[in-house]
C-alpha cells in the first residue's frame, strides 16, 4: 500500500501471543498446531491469522497432487473430519511431447519417492478453507481481506508485527470516506506464511541477511485452468504429466492434467522462469500446449470454469535461506520448501508450519519473546523435509544448465544415487544467476508468433483473468510500484522488448504507442492483477516492486 499523504490518524495496536501472516497451508498448520499444544498444556495463547485473500483459500492456486504426510501428522483423523481429499491416485502416467506425438515414458524406472500412489488429487484451495475452519474451531482469531502492508519492528530491530488493514487511500495518495489507517499487529513471534516471493518476507530476508551464503531462489510460473468434462471423458484419480513440446529443449518446464471431483480436470503448465527468450510468453505456451493431439480432445466439449497463476519456488535445498530471525520465522515457501521433480509442496508446507509453532510455544512457555527461534531451524534440519530436498538437490541445476532432455536423465540418475548411496556424483550444483539475470537480449533471440486463441480450447488473457474471478478497488494507488518509471521504455525495451507485457499472466503490463505508431508509453493496470508476483521475480533491471493492494481483492478462486 503507499503511503497516504495526509496526516494519517495514529494506528492502535492489537496484541497476541503469535501474529501468522498468510492463510495458506503453512501458515494454517502453524495456527492450528499452536492451538493444540496450548490445549494439551492447558495454556493461554492468543494467534491471529491475517489473509490478504477474501477468505481463506481464495487465493491459493496449485495442481494440487496433496501427499498426506504433513496432514497425517497435523491432524491424523483428518478423513473422519472430512477434510476435501476425496480422489485417491488411480494412475500416473508420463508423457515426453513433441509437436505431434506423445511419447509415454512411463515405464521409465524412478525412486519411489516420485510416484503418485498414496496421494490425493484435490484443490488445494478448498483443503486451505477447511483448514480454516478447524483453526477456527480451536480458537485462532482469522482474519480475512486484512493484507499486512509493511513490517514493524521494535527498537531492538526485532521484528514486532506487520501493519494490516489499511484501506480507503485514493490513487492520489488522499483519503477518501471510508479511509482507515490500518492496526499494528502485533506478537511476541511473527511467523511469515506469504508464499512465494511474499513482499514483507522479502524486506525481512534483506533487513536480516538470511540467504547470506545460500544460493538465489529460483521460480516458475504456473498457470492452472479448472475444467469440467462430459462424464465420458472422466477418468478419475488419472495423474499425467509431461515436459518437451511445445517450450523448446533449452526452456524448463512442463504440464500437469489431474481428473478429480465433480468430473473436474485440472490442467496447468509451469514454465521456469530462468528462460532466456524475452519474446517467450508463458500464458500463449500454455494455450499452445492445450491444443497438442494428445490433450485437446479431452477438453472437447468440456467447460473452462476456472483460471489462475502463481510463482512457484524452485531453488530447493541449496536456496533456502536462514528461517529464524530476531522475533520470527519463515514457513511454508515464504522460504522455499517445493519439492521440483515432485512438483509437490503442500507437505512440506504443513510440517515447517508445525515445527515453527512448536518452537514458538515453547519459546513463550518460558518467558521469552522476540528472539530468534534456533529451535525451529535446528528442527528443519534434522527434519524430513530437509532430507527430502537434499535428495533432489541436483534435479533443478541440471536440467537448467544441460536442457531438458539430457538434464531430466541426469537429475533422474542423481535421484537414484542420493536415495541408494546418499551421495551425488555432481556434490551439490549451484543455480548461478537469478531469473531475472537469466533473461537475453531480444536481439539475439527470434520473435515468437502465436496463434490467436480459438476461444473454444484456447483463450485470452482477459477473458482468462476474468475467470479467475479478480476483482479490485480501481480508486486506490497501484501496488505495482516502479523504482524508477523511466526503466520500461528507456531500457527494457530497446534491450528486451520489455518482457513485462509477455511474462504477465494477466495482462496488467503494456506498451502503448500514439496513432503514428512512436511514442511508446508504460501502462500498468493493475486491476487486472492475480497476484502471481512474476514481475517482481522476472522483470530484467528489477525496477518493478510487488506490494500488497488492499485486503480482499485479487483472485478468488473456488476449487482451484
Amino acid at each position: 500500500m503507499a503511503e497516504p499523504t495526509q496526516d494519517a490518524p495514529a494506528r492502535e495496536s492489537m496484541h497476541y501471543d503469535v501474529v501468522i501472516v498468510g492463510g495458506g497451508p503453512a501458515g494454517l498448520a502453524a495456527a492450528i498446531r499452536l492451538k493444540q499444544l496450548a490445549s494439551a498444556k492447558g495454556a493461554a495463547l492468543s494467534v491471529a491469522l491475517l489473509e490478504k485473500g477474501s477468505e481463506s483459500g481464495a487465493h491459493i492456486l496449485s495442481g494440487a497432487i496433496i501427499d498426506p504426510r504433513g496432514l497425517n501428522e497435523l491432524i491424523p483423523d483428518w478423513k473422519d473430519k472430512g477434510a476435501p481429499l476425496e480422489t485417491p491416485v488411480a494412475k500416473d502416467r508420463l508423457l515426453y511431447l513433441t509437436e505431434k506425438d506423445a511419447i509415454d515414458i512411463s515405464w521409465l524406472p524412478m525412486p519411489g519417492f516420485m510416484h503418485n500412489h498414496g496421494n490425493y488429487i484435490a484443490s488445494l484451495a478448498n483443503l486451505c478453507r477447511w483448514m480454516g475452519q478447524q483453526a477456527e474451531a480451536l480458537g485462532v482469531e482469522i482474519y480475512p481481506g486484512m493484507a499486512a502492508s509493511e513490517p514493524v519492528y521494535g527498537e531492538d530491530g526485532a521484528l514486532q508485527g506487520v501493519v494490516a488493514g489499511v484501506f480507503g487511500v485514493g490513487k492520489d495518495g488522499s483519503h477518501k470516506a471510508d479511509y482507515q489507517p490500518g492496526l499494528n499487529v502485533l506478537g511476541k513471534y511473527v511467523l511469515l506464511a506469504e508464499g512465494a516471493r511474499g513482499s514483507i518476507s522479502k524486506l525481512v530476508q534483506a533487513k536480516y541477511r538470511l540467504c547470506e551464503g545460500r544460493e538465489p531462489q529460483k521460480y516458475g510460473l504456473g498457470l492452472k485452468e479448472l475444467w469440467q468434462v462430459p462424464q465420458e471423458k472422466f477418468q478419475p484419480g488419472l495423474v499425467q504429466h509431461s515436459f518437451g513440446w511445445p517450450l523448446d529443449d533449452k526452456t524448463g518446464g512442463g504440464s500437469f492434467v489431474y481428473h478429480f471431483g465433480d468430473r473436474y480436470v485440472a490442467i496447468g503448465f509451469v514454465v521456469h522462469l530462468n528462460y532466456a527468450n524475452p519474446w517467450l510468453s508463458p500464458f500463449e505456451e500454455f494455450q499452445r500446449f492445450k491444443q497438442h493431439p494428445a490433450i485437446r480432445p479431452m477438453l472437447e466439449g468440456a467447460t473452462r470454469v476456472s483460471y489462475g497463476a502463481r510463482a512457484i519456488t524452485e531453488g530447493g535445498w541449496q536456496s533456502a535461506p536462514r528461517l529464524a530471525f530476531p522475533g520470527g520465522a519463515l514457513i511454508g515457501c515464504a522460504a522455499g520448501f517445493v519439492n521440483v521433480p515432485r512438483i509437490k509442496g503442500s507437505h512440506n508446507a504443513i510440517k515447517t508450519g508445525m515445527m515453527a509453532a512448536e518452537a514458538a510455544f515453547e519459546a513463550i512457555a518460558a518467558g521469552r519473546s522476540g528472539d530468534e527461534l534456533k529451535a525451529y531451524q535446528g528442527a528443519y534440519d534434522t527434519s524430513w523435509v530437509e532430507r527430502e530436498l537434499k535428495l533432489v538437490r541436483n534435479v533443478k541445476p541440471l536440467w537448467s544448465r544441460l536442457g531438458t532432455r539430457l538434464g531430466v536423465a541426469l537429475g533422474g540418475l542423481d535421484m537414484w544415487t542420493n536415495q541408494l548411496f546418499g551421495l551425488s556424483l555432481f556434490g551439490t550444483l549451484k543455480h548461478g544467476k537469478t531469473d531475472a539475470e537469466a533473461t537475453g537480449l531480444a536481439k539475439d533471440y527470434p520473435k515468437i508468433v502465436y496463434p490467436k486463441p480459438d476461444g473454444v480450447i484456447s483463450f485470452d488473457r482477459l477473458s482468462s483473468v476474468f475467470v479467475s474471478n479478480t476483482a479490485h478497488d480501481e480508486d486506490q494507488p497501484s501496488h505495482l510500484k516502479l523504482k524508477d518509471p523511466k526503466i520500461p521504455i528507456e531500457r527494457n525495451l530497446p534491450l528486451y522488448g520489455e518482457p513485462a507485457r509477455l511474462y504477465c499472466p494477466a495482462a496488467v503490463y503494456e506498451v502503448v504507442y500514439d496513432e503514428a505508431g512512436s511514442n511508446p508509453r508504460f501502462v500498468i493496470n493493475a486491476p487486472n492483477c492475480v497476484h502471481c508476483k512474476t514481475c517482481d521475480i522476472k522483470d530484467p533491471s528489477q525496477n518493478i516492486v510487488w506490494t500488497t493492494p488492499e485486503g480482499g481483492g485479487g483472485p478468488n478462486y473456488p476449487n482451484m
